[in-house]
């Protein structure tokens, strides 16, 4: 195999051979290089020197940060582009956390040994640009062509975060946990509580970001015993839904469909980081409120399973997930009304108003309509062996939101407080909120669509209330 690596770090590294030492690409982008990936990240470590030569070494060929000192790592900058170099290193639990590891460094670790500590096989792999050799001492790369997640030694378990990485992991790679990986996984459950939210927050970022099955993240959950964490996710499974809607089964197997049509929306409409977060949580969570609210009801002249209310429940238990978990308040703060209005299109798309759809975009804010229509066709695609795609009373709320121009954000209020506080003697206080507010209701109903129709009907209304501009 050949990585084509950026021509200053091709430099240095062949710097490096000819002054006696061995550098080696090693993780992800040797992985992503097999699977026919363009590798991004380049991480390099390198054998027979010290930490302090090697930063001595790399200061001569471009900007070095020394700020990963206690795990053996220096930034170099060069080029404009950022590389990581470390020397190997050995790691010593001392504690039952995360973070209880003690390192230490030595230049004569040879390659296998340091391949060892790495968490699964196929990121044990590394890549020697000079020889052009793949050192696999694992595996690895027979694990990757076999679509199989496997740990690379019994250390797996002293660091409990190496199951969440296996979770984004195999959702990423589409990649299968090997059954032993899966034993040990179990066995350290219980040190979940050992993690830093902000490292949970990570890997669940890294899913609903890099994710190309996202689906897979029920079954990688349940084979590692993991899903007792995540008792929205669990509660799910076994949770009945009428057939002639949901042909493909029940609440968990339909949520993790769309998880996966999600991403392959996400993947056509090229969606940003942050965007695609919300387009994935927002799926993982809308029928989060299915468990407690299905019951069986006669709808229709027979009986039925119903989920009734499940869209206004859901909101907040998509938000108290996400909080727990650590995501940051931008997406929680979007996935929230998404959950709560992913039905819009039963309710108000058969026979769309201007009015309905200015609505709508104020209830979503700050998601859109835009961003709603997907998680609808996300939710509609996600129910096979039925056709996907998006309900036409759908696809009629985005028409009338484009026509009025709020598809993306609601409209401005052409009211502001600026405007109402000649009518209290310029003096500030909550009465003029109370204006606006009843401003703003007035021109999503559509009593004014201009700025003079607006000041218009703030004279009209101050003097119904008794009071005239001072």
């Amino acid at each position: 195999m050949t990585i084509a690596l950026p021509t200053t770090l091709d430099r240095v590294i062949r710097d490096l051979t000819a002054s006696g030492f061995r550098a080696v690409v090693v993780g992800g982008s040797v992985r992503d290089a097999l699977l026919g990936l363009d590798p991004k990240d380049f991480d390099i470590e390198v054998y027979g020197i010290s930490y302090d030569l090697l930063a001595e070494f790399l200061a001569g060929r471009g900007s070095v940060d020394l700020v990963g000192k206690s795990f053996g790592v220096v930034k170099l900058s060069a080029a404009g582009e950022t590389w990581d170099f470390s020397v190997p290193r050995r790691d010593s639990k001392t504690g039952p956390g995360h973070r209880d590891f003690r390192a230490t460094f030595d230049a004569d670790i040879t390659p296998r040994e340091a391949a060892g500590r790495r968490d699964f096989t196929v990121n044990a792999m590394a890549y020697d640009p000079v020889t052009g050799e793949l050192l696999d001492f694992f595996g690895g790369q027979t694990d990757l062509r076999n679509r199989v997640l496997r740990a690379t030694s019994e250390a797996f378990s002293e660091d409990p975060l190496r199951v969440l990485r296996g979770m984004q992991f195999a959702c990423r790679f589409d990649l299968t946990i090997d059954p032993a990986t899966a034993e040990m996984s179990r066995a350290i459950a219980g040190e979940y509580s050992t993690i830093a939210r902000e490292r949970i927050a990570e890997e669940f970022m890294k899913w609903a970001v890099k994710s190309t099955r996202p689906g897979r993240i029920a079954a990688y959950l349940k084979a590692t015993g993991w899903i007792v964490h995540f008792p929205e996710i669990a509660a799910l499974f076994d949770t009945p839904q009428d057939p002639e809607w949901h042909p493909e089964g029940d609440v968990g197997t339909h949520t993790m469909f769309v998880l996966d049509q999600a991403a392959r929306i996400a993947q056509r409409d090229r969606l940003d980081s942050d965007a695609r977060a919300v387009l994935l949580f927002a799926s993982l969570a809308h029928d989060f409120a299915k468990p407690p609210t299905t019951e069986r009801r006669e709808k229709d002249g027979r009986m039925r399973w119903t989920s009734w209310g499940h869209e206004a429940a859901g909101g907040p238990m998509a938000r108290g997930f996400l909080e727990r978990i650590g995501i940051k308040s931008a997406i929680v703060d979007q996935v929230g009304p998404l959950v709560e209005n992913h039905l819009a299109h039963h309710s108000i798309g058969q026979e769309i108003t201007p009015r309905a759809v200015r609505r709508l975009a104020i209830r979503l804010a700050p998601a859109s309509i835009t961003q709603l229509i997907r998680v609808i066709e996300a939710d509609a695609s996600g129910r096979p062996p039925l056709e996907p795609g998006l309900p036409p009373a759908a696809a009629r709320i985005l028409a009338a939101a484009e026509a009025e121009a709020v598809n993306l954000r609601p409209q401005p209020p052409l009211i502001l407080g600026r405007h109402v506080l000649p009518y209290f003697n310029d003096r500030p206080g909550v009465h003029i909120g109370e204006v606006t507010t009843a401003a703003y209701e007035a021109q999503a109903d559509g009593a004014f669509s201009t700025e003079d129709e607006a000041m218009q009907w703030l004279s009209a209304y101050m003097e119904a209330h008794g009071l005239a501009r001072a």
